[in-house]
Parts: C-alpha cells; structure tokens; sequence
C-alpha cells in the first residue's frame, strides 16, 4: 500500500485525483504500477486501477492476470471493477472507500457479485486513514 500511495502523491504533483495502484504476481514481484492520469492525459479512462492493470499485462505477457494482487488507495468504481474482473484478478487490496462512486460495497459489489463468473478477494480498509487524509488534503487545496 506504501507503494500505491507513492503513485497517488505522483498523480497529485500533475492535479489529477491522488489515488495509486499497484499489482504484484504471486511471487509478490511488482509488475504493474498506476496512477490517476485523466488530466495528464485527457483521458477519463486513465485511472490508476487501469493504468496498472495495462502495465502488469504487458509484463506478463497475457491479460489473464491469475495469482496477481491489486492493491489501490481508493475503493475502485464501476469502470475499474470491471477492468478488475475482466483481468480475472483474485485479490484486491484497498485504502479508503468511496461512498459516492464506489463499486466494492459502497454503491455496488461489483466483484463479490454472485451472478459473475469471477469472484475476487477484498481487502479493504489498509492504511485506510492515510489514503483518505491525500485525498481529502487535495481536495481542501482545490477548494481554497
């Protein structure tokens, strides 16, 4: 998680929402890396789950992201359990939750949904209160 927010303090130092991702391969190697990059790269799907799950298909070799686990600041939302579950991703480990746009339990249960044909491990609550301190500091400094 300490990597994570590493990447979510990156996305703040080019005014994108500060929320970091990182995957690592059963071994615990770290092969894929994200952050939000939606102003960076004026694109709305450049959020961090996305950014890392590409980066970690790319160092695999394959999109079928078996034994790999997400570990992201922020409860992802729908786009990003998607992208999650269309990895096949097992495990997922997260900060802070998102109570408007959140897909893990908050609004919806995307990945322990029982209709789906993946089911994903969750984790949430890991450094919980940092994650939400970034974000909340940079929304504080936007607002001023």
């Amino acid at each position: 998680m300490r990597l994570a927010l590493d990447q979510a303090r990156l996305a703040a130092s080019h005014q994108d929402v500060p929320i970091g991702a990182v995957i690592t391969d059963a071994s615990g190697r770290v092969i894929g890396l994200g952050r939000n990059q939606r102003e960076l790269d004026g694109d709305p799907t450049a959020h961090a789950e996305v950014q890392a799950i590409r980066q970690a298909a790319q160092a695999l070799g394959s999109w079928r992201l078996d034994g790999c686990t997400l570990t992201v600041t922020l409860e992802p939302c729908l786009m990003c359990a998607g992208a999650i579950l269309l990895a096949r991703i097992p495990t997922l480990v997260m900060g802070a939750w998102e109570p408007k746009t959140g897909a893990v339990g908050s609004i919806y249960d995307v990945l322990r949904d029982p209709t789906s044909n993946h089911w994903v491990e969750v984790y949430p609550g890991v450094l919980e209160e940092e994650s939400a301190q970034l974000l909340q500091s940079f929304f504080q400094d936007r607002r001023s």
